[in-house]
């Protein structure tokens, strides 16, 4: 091993010392100027007084209509592409039968689009039996779709299952319900080993890529969510004007939006979402791209997109140790939601259900209405 020679070593440490100096002297210059007001201050001064200028305010159902269509008009925008392909072909990858029910893995294919996975929960019953279709929306996690269909295919995916009660799919398959789990991007087996296992934010990544391509990530997952029912309508084995939507966490997030945007789904459960993007993007810590739908600050938040769920019933779980569900934020969130459903004479068909529990999912109240709604002749 050579060591450096005198000369060499004395320009480094000369070069460094004027480097520590220089850092120094641009501290002390900075000490002396004015304060500037932070990004951080900037963005949250603007987050606070955002104009939601498309909220609801009136209090009958023709005004609650013609709202409906300005502001679904306008979010179907902001979201982007969300189309589901009209030619597209099914392969099927597994299957497996259960004590109660079987369990298929499918994969929907088209061109243009990525691919689909998706688990179909059937109970176990006559063939020609058809069976009311459940969407079961899975949030964040390794194993996308996996949990949400009670796949425990190791002792990791049994810890998530029962760390937030996170297999109402397998659970509502038990019910009598046709469930159909998708997979979301970016997760489960829709991305590799080594994207999961990396610290960086997959789903930043994903939101940045594809709106260079024009499209937002959350515009592609509801994509994926009418995709699914488009499928499960055509199964034989399905009632397919009879479409329930649950989902915990980005789940639950997704089935807000699906339900707001897609008149086919006639009840939803939405857990472990009860938050408003005003509150989660203050303070600068935000960065889920599955979430994000540019401009919507402008015009609504989350209250906005669930009041375009009305008159149809809707449950909001939240755990009273949910950490996500910011108190006093929630208030007004349930406020602009009840005022919406009060315009339409059905304020009963809106429900908050509160249980004590955490980020996860509870299911007391949701059997009983979805049972009400999708399986009462």
């Amino acid at each position: 091993m050579h060591s450096l020679s005198p000369s060499v070593e004395r320009r480094q440490f000369l070069l460094a010392s004027a480097a520590l100096l220089g850092g120094a002297a641009l501290v002390r210059a900075e000490e002396n100027l004015p304060r500037l007001p932070t990004l951080n201050e900037e963005m949250d001064r603007a987050l606070r007084s955002a104009p939601l200028r498309l909220q609801f305010r009136g209090t009958t159902p023709k005004e609650l209509a013609s709202w409906q269509q300005e502001f679904a008009t306008k979010l179907r925008t902001l979201i982007g592409p969300h189309r589901p392909p009209e030619r597209w072909s099914s392969e099927p990858l597994s299957s497996a039968t259960l004590p109660d029910h079987t369990r298929e893995e499918w994969l929907l294919k088209a061109e243009g689009v990525p691919s689909l996975p998706l688990y179909v929960l059937r109970p176990l019953s006559d063939k020609s039996k058809r069976f009311p279709i459940v969407l079961a929306l899975h949030g964040h996690g390794p194993f996308g779709h996996e949990a949400v269909a009670g796949v425990e295919a190791t002792p990791q995916h049994t810890q998530a299952i029962r760390s937030a009660n996170y297999d109402y799919g397998r659970q509502l398959v038990r019910e009598g319900y046709l469930v159909i789990a998708p997979c979301f991007t970016p997760f489960g087996r829709r991305i590799s080993a080594e994207q999961r296992a990396s610290k960086t934010d997959q789903c930043a990544v994903a939101f940045v890529r594809l709106m260079f391509l024009g499209q937002t990530l959350l515009g592609a997952n509801l994509r994926d969510v009418r995709w699914a029912l488009d499928y499960a309508s055509q199964r034989p084995d399905a009632i397919a004007d009879r479409v329930g939507c649950v989902g915990l966490s980005y789940g639950g997030r997704m089935t807000m939006v699906a339900a707001a945007l897609d008149s086919r789904i006639r009840a939803a459960v939405i857990s472990g979402a009860l938050n408003v993007f005003q509150e989660r993007a203050l303070g600068g810590g935000y960065s889920c791209g599955a979430q994000v739908i540019p401009g919507l600050l402008e015009f609504g938040d989350t209250p906005e997109i669930g009041g375009l769920i009305a008159p149809r019933p809707c449950i909001w779980e939240i755990g009273t140790r949910d950490s996500l569900v910011v108190k006093d934020w929630d208030k007004k969130a349930i406020e602009r939601l009840q005022r919406a459903y009060a315009a339409t004479g059905k304020a009963e068909n809106l429900e908050f259900h509160r249980f004590g529990g955490g980020h996860e999912w509870s299911g007391a109240t949701a059997r009983t209405m979805l049972a009400k709604h999708l399986k009462s002749t």
